[in-house]
């Protein structure tokens, strides 16, 4: 039973025709949870990540991203193409997102921060359960400028959580890590070490017909890395993520992706010498014949009605267009989970 009106539909096919006017629009997210959580309120859950694959695909033709930019570049998008991306490599993309793919029949990309399989915990995940644990009614950290953050409620740990995270995500690599033990251990006792996905479940989501992209070994701020460090985290990873899945990885996405801030000029140029076919930003819009293969922008919308979904997603085409200056910045994601 259709879940999107046919004028809805119609509103689609004429903001993303395709042909001599491609639009392409490329969704991105980082976990789906199998249950609605308190703390992670904006990250869609098993239902709703449903509800947005079928509406997607009912109103759109999604493809592959290594043949929807292809196809872009020749001249020949499909109207209607979208594409469905991850970033980082949380375990829940194999355990609850995967079979919800494949069941829609929706392929989507997963660029993976190679450094944090098999039991690593990304910078904002240590702040974020470790915000979730710790005791009492507020929380003080003077060498970040934090004093009686209160946590006496879900909203308030969320708000706590926000907060900390704009302190530590441009600290430099040692002085971040610092900064999230500093945190961690308010919270006294052990924090999860089984949120992003193994090497095996990795090979089983390259097996299952998925493709895999690089993001990096540790998922550093590219624009706060010395170069050499810089290029070595962009080859690095490739290497890595080609020696787990024995396929050549040629996507790419950026740590943090906001252009002009997040990375700059010389960091497409490392990911293009890398041998990558195109990238990846956090951009807001959709990618047209003049978009830079090497920095197409993305857009979620986490409306969890489809009717609305879509509407959103039609209104990016429209408001959006395809972004090439590196000072255009991403507008404010809601989900505070991934560190994109």
């Amino acid at each position: 039973m259709s879940t999107v009106s046919a004028l809805l539909k119609l509103a689609v096919g004429a903001a993303s025709p395709g042909g001599a006017r491609p639009r392409l629009s490329i969704l991105m997210y980082h976990r789906v949870l199998a249950s609605p959580d308190p703390i992670l309120d904006d990250v869609v859950d098993a239902k709703a990540f449903e509800t947005q694959m079928r509406a997607l695909a009912e109103c759109f033709t999604v493809l592959p991203l290594a043949e929807a930019v292809a196809r872009l570049g020749e001249g020949s998008l499909p109207a209607r193409a979208a594409c469905v991306t991850f970033d980082d490599g949380y375990r829940d993309n194999v355990e609850i997102a995967l079979p919800i793919l494949e069941r829609v029949g929706v392929h989507a990309t997963f660029f993976i921060a190679s450094g944090f399989l098999d039991g690593g915990r990304m910078f904002n995940d240590t702040v974020i359960e470790a915000v979730r644990r710790i005791p009492g009614d507020t929380v003080s950290i003077p060498e970040l400028g934090v004093a009686d953050q209160p946590v006496r409620s879900p909203e308030e740990r969320r708000r706590a959580i926000g907060v900390l995270l704009r302190k530590v995500k441009y600290l430099e690599g040692d002085a971040r890590l610092e900064a999230c033990d500093r945190i961690a251990s308010l919270a006294g006792g052990c924090l999860p070490d089984d949120l992003m996905m193994s090497a095996a479940q990795l090979r089983a989501l390259s097996a299952a017909g998925m493709e895999i992209g690089g993001h990096t070994v540790s998922h550093p701020i590219l624009a706060n890395t010395p170069d050499d460090v810089a290029a070595r985290e962009i080859a690095d990873n490739r290497a890595a993520l080609e020696a787990i899945t024995g396929k050549r990885v040629t996507l790419f996405a950026y740590p943090n992706g906001v252009p002009g801030q997040d990375y700059f000029a010389e960091h497409v140029r490392m990911v293009r010498e890398c041998g990558y076919a195109a990238a990846v930003s956090t951009s807001w819009g959709a990618a047209g014949a003049e978009s830079d293969p090497h920095q197409l922008p993305r857009f979620t919308p986490w409306d969890r009605e489809p009717m609305r979904f879509v509407g959103r997603m039609v209104h990016n085409l429209v408001a959006n267009r395809a972004v090439n200056a590196p000072a255009r910045a991403a507008a404010p994601a809601p989900a505070m989970v991934g560190a994109r």
